[in-house]
């Protein structure tokens, strides 16, 4: 839409409360905004306020909206909108990433582990925002209570002890070598710890770095004693008082963090006094530089309160860095009753910096994202798809994507395709993407829709996939990291960054991880292929896998002297002399 248009559409719009979308042609929506006077909010798009507004706009095609009776039903109206549809342009609250907690599986004998995905019934501690942190800590509750962490496929019908008893990380309830009720006694003592009791764990490994310190085995001591620090500093920022224990109300404490294009929301929960649970959420940020960085610190508070509390009950208390700012946000919070405070000092005060330094912390931890953006000239590409082909001369071709949110893998939304046998590594890469982008836009493909694409290859491949694009009309930007040189190719320019550049950085790990998805499936399919070791006595399943993994096709095999086929595990001298006779 040019300026003309938006005041033409405008003029036919109410001027009462509601919300509007500005939407592509195809149904996309771009962005979605609320308004006292819907039609004076949509006419001031005639001259946006920003360049990446006036983005919005020029590729808007459609407009829609819808009245509401009320200020504050347009705001709750915009939050669901927003959270529906995942607007581009908007401050969009982005939920798609858990964390760990810790949980005691529901079992005679409980087994300890880091999950994101607790089962039934089990006793889960968290969540908690540095993995490693809570690996360390696991680890050390495994070492002193020896608790089991094996499935329980492992843990039924064993006749002796695994591993894990040898190593003192189990005490081996699976086979009696310790009682039900002592067992019992140690996951009772390792869940004081998760309920904030540290010295249930710390005292016995201050006792054991002790002991080691005097028998002068002072390596011992030291690795204790940094387990002791992680141990002692695991509850900071998730314990502590903030009111007396009498206190029945329920607190959220906020801390904003905004750099460049993304901004962390961390959030600390408290009930009866007692700080119980701690997350953190990523936003994308509005624009604006660093003379108005308290006002986007405010924007994104008012869209994250509205966002996140539209489907969870409100706390009794709101405590937050500065004033949100919006009228609306602070008429709905005032009519739920919420008490919301920016405290300037004492305890409440030092809750809030608590939730500022959380924030801050995981902001700094995705600057291989913000530096990526910066360097593409892009938003920030919190979703990132890789691409990979894989086949031996043009059999068992097939392609894997991968995906990326926030520079991690998530591997529930990795996806992979057989793809027609053809020695053309474009003509894959084109397939392959096409494939992806058909069912993005058939609506048949239940992931949200990426940030950026990476295509392991160099401009041919690049070339390949936007042909893919455009044929079907997806709007993504996509780029390709060539592994030899490691150049990044993009549509105007190639780009040869450092070797220590953050941007690069977190485009290898996708591009690795796309390449390794694709030879595994490669080796599965190529192996499910029937071959003419099929009937050969002495070669089953698996020798035959071992056998393509080894020389990577039939007529390797064939050309393999008897020598070479012995060197294979599980293949004699008579089978590989039967081997070299049939083929």
């Amino acid at each position: 839409m040019d300026a003309d248009e938006v005041r033409e559409r405008a003029s036919d719009l109410p001027a009462e409360p509601g919300v509007y979308q500005f939407e592509r042609a195809d149904g996309t929506v771009l962005y979605v905004g609320k308004a006292v006077d819907v039609r004076d909010r949509v006419r001031s798009y005639a001259d946006p306020r920003s360049a990446r507004i006036g983005r919005m706009v020029e590729r808007a095609d459609a407009l829609d909206f819808a009245v509401t009776d009320t200020e504050t039903q347009a705001l709750l109206l915009e939050a669901n909108l927003v959270k529906r549809h995942q607007p581009r342009y908007n401050v969009r609250l982005k939920d798609d990433k858990s964390y760990p907690l810790v949980q005691f599986t529901d079992h005679a004998a409980p087994r300890i582990e880091v999950t994101r995905d607790p089962d039934e019934g089990a006793a889960a501690y968290g969540p908690y925002t540095d993995v490693g942190e809570v690996e360390t800590v696991v680890k050390a509750v495994r070492e002193v209570y020896g608790l089991r962490g094996c499935s329980e496929h492992k843990y039924r019908n064993r006749d002796r002890p695994c591993l894990d008893y040898e190593m003192g990380l189990c005490t081996a309830p699976c086979t009696g070598e310790i009682s039900e009720g002592n067992y019992a006694e140690d996951v009772e003592s390792a869940r004081r710890f998760f309920e904030g009791e540290t010295g249930a764990l710390a005292d016995p490994i201050e006792r054991e770095m002790e002991q080691a310190a005097q028998a002068q085995e002072f390596e011992r001591a030291a690795n204790l004693r940094d387990r002791l620090d992680a141990v002692t500093g695991f509850h900071e920022g998730s314990g502590g008082a903030v009111a007396g224990r009498d206190d029945a109300a329920t607190t959220d404490v906020l801390g904003v963090a905004v750099e460049g294009d993304s901004a962390t929301v961390a959030r600390l929960h408290a009930e009866r006094g007692q700080l119980v649970e701690r997350d953190q959420h990523r936003l994308d940020a509005p624009e604006g530089g660093a003379a108005d960085g308290a006002s986007r610190v405010a924007d994104v508070l008012a869209a994250f309160v509205v966002q996140f509390y539209a489907e969870r009950d409100l706390p009794d208390r709101l405590l937050l860095p500065e004033d949100h700012g919006d009228e609306d946000v602070a008429a709905w919070l005032a009519d739920a009753g919420v008490d919301v405070r920016v405290p300037g000092a004492g305890r409440e005060a030092t809750l809030v910096d608590l939730a500022l330094k959380n924030a801050h912390r995981y902001t700094g931890e995705r600057d291989e994202l913000g530096a990526l953006a910066d360097a593409l000239g892009i938003g920030r590409p919190a979703r990132i798809e890789g691409f990979d082909v894989s086949h031996a001369q043009g059999k068992a071709v097939v392609g894997s994507d991968v995906c990326f949110v926030e520079g991690s893998a998530e591997k529930a939304d990795y996806r992979r395709k057989k793809l027609d046998e053809e020695n053309d590594d474009y003509a894959n890469m084109r397939r392959l993407v096409r494939w992806r982008v058909e069912r993005a836009v058939e609506g048949r493909d239940d992931r949200p829709d990426p940030d950026l694409l990476l295509i392991d290859g160099g401009r041919g491949q690049l070339d390949a996939a936007r042909e893919a694009l455009d044929a079907v009309g997806w709007d993504v930007p996509a780029v390709g990291l060539a592994k030899d040189e490691e150049i990044v190719v993009t549509p105007d320019r190639t780009y040869d960054w450092d070797d220590d550049a953050p941007q690069l950085h977190v485009l290898q790990r996708v591009r690795d991880e796309a390449h390794r998805f694709a030879v595994a499936y490669h080796q599965t399919v190529r192996d499910e292929v029937a071959t003419a070791l099929d009937g050969v006595e002495g070669v089953g399943p698996e020798l035959r896998k071992r056998l393509l993994r080894r020389f990577g096709s039939v007529d390797a095999v064939r050309e393999a002297s008897v020598e070479d086929l012995r060197d294979v595990e599980g293949v004699g001298s008579a089978t590989a002399e039967t081997i070299a006779n049939r083929l």
